[in-house]
């Protein structure tokens, strides 16, 4: 049975079952799931809980499945948490938890937990988490995208009795705070805690925000890449700062800008060519977030506009690297900034869909 994280709570409330799987790789919303079940484990007598953390290619499965069979010394339930960071469990890993799967069934006095990160698509197709899914229940958590930030804030702010200003100053709050906070899940929960420190239940001004919440969005180039092909310009901007004050590599965002500039020329001579968008979307391996950021900016991008950022693609691979080029800054950075904002303006000129 696949849940979504909402639907957890009333789940466990139905009844709570014996075994329990969450994948993702939001580290926050992950833990708080698991408290939850572990919450609802001891109301229902599972007291006595055993933790097995997976590391390595040789370890003890034969402990885990051990556990899981035997009965309980202390306590009439127990609990077996298990974690595994790498999301491999191993051969031996494998078909243990294909038994501890199986073992789940009917079995009231052992509530299995695994944890896991987030899976591809392949992992999540093989023989041992397919009977995960089958016996138990499989939570996968994503993480809070940008756009629904603001509302996942003012939730949180509601849960401890606070809430910003109503009409367009709120909204002003709450895209000021998501700035603020982007990319760090557990630095916003905690800056949320700390509001509720600082100031009582009710209403909070942007200036009561503003002088509280600290800046601790962290950055990455995978996320660069939506705003820019989102014409997203201002969040380009404070991105690229952010990732030049992290210390990331211009190299390696240049190249991730360079791909996506020469993804849209590959598509475009397609479809010039006359093979249809969503083939040649195909073609090119552009899919989720992408394919719907592409089929936005592709039919007003044009054949001249799309050489321009080509080249100046090329003039920037040379000036991270450490070549100058006539017109272009020196420093690598404000050449990135020159090329991300060009591609962001011109992707901000298609119309919303």
């Amino acid at each position: 049975m696949q849940l979504a994280p909402a639907q957890l709570p009333q789940q466990l409330q139905r009844g709570l079952r014996s075994l329990y799987t969450l994948h993702g790789d939001e580290p926050l919303l992950q833990q708080e799931a698991a408290d939850t079940i572990r919450a609802a484990a001891r109301a229902q007598g599972h007291t006595e809980r055993s933790v097995f953390t997976v590391q390595g290619a040789h370890f003890d499965w034969a402990g885990v499945l051990a556990a899981g069979g035997a009965m309980s010394l202390f306590a009439d339930k127990q609990l077996l948490d298990i974690r595994i960071p790498s999301g491999k469990p191993g051969k031996d890993g494998s078909a243990a938890l294909q038994q501890l799967a199986e073992q789940s069934q009917g079995n009231d006095s052992t509530l299995v937990l695994v944890s896991l990160p987030r899976l591809d698509r392949t992992t999540k197709t093989g023989a041992w988490f397919a009977a995960l899914d089958a016996h138990g229940v499989t939570v996968q958590i994503d993480p809070i995208e940008r756009a629904t930030l603001p509302a996942w804030i003012a939730q949180r702010l509601k849960a401890q009795g606070q809430q910003v200003t109503g009409g367009e100053e709120g909204q002003r709050t709450l895209q000021f705070f998501a700035d603020r906070v982007e990319g760090n899940l557990l630095a916003a929960h905690q800056e949320i805690s700390k509001l509720a420190l600082l100031h009582p239940p009710g209403e909070l001004s942007f200036e009561q925000v503003e002088s509280a919440v600290l800046n601790v969005a962290r950055y990455d180039v995978f996320k660069l890449s939506e705003a820019v092909l989102g014409g997203q310009v201002l969040r380009v901007q404070r991105m690229l700062d952010g990732l030049q004050a992290e210390g990331e590599a211009a190299v390696l965002v240049h190249y991730t800008l360079a791909e996506d500039i020469r993804a849209l020329k590959r598509v475009k001579d397609a479809m010039a060519a006359g093979r249809p968008l969503p083939m040649a979307l195909r073609e090119q391996r552009v899919w989720g977030i992408k394919e719907r950021l592409f089929e936005r900016v592709l039919p007003r991008l044009s054949p001249a506009a799309l050489a321009r950022l080509l080249h100046g693609a090329h003039a920037v691979d040379g000036i991270v690297k450490g070549l100058k080029v006539p017109d272009w800054p020196t420093d690598g950075w404000q050449a990135l900034q020159r090329l991300a904002l060009a591609l962001a303006r011109v992707c901000a000129q298609a119309p919303a869909r």
